[in-house]
């Protein structure tokens, strides 16, 4: 079976880069939180972004 390819400027996982401008004190509270529950500021932004994209479309 032939190996499947993600599009171009993917990584493995078929996830995009983007960047995000935050004021120091936010991502200091966000590398804080993640932290203390084990987690990344990646995915707490990644859940965020995905809860209001559902609450969004549920409008």
């Amino acid at each position: 079976m032939p190996k499947q390819s993600n599009p171009p400027g993917t990584g493995k996982s078929g996830k995009k880069n983007t960047s995000l401008r935050l004021d120091n004190k936010t991502l200091k509270a966000l590398k804080i939180i993640a932290i203390e529950n084990d987690t990344s500021v990646q995915k707490i932004i990644e859940e965020l972004v995905k809860k209001y994209l559902n609450e969004a479309k549920a409008k």
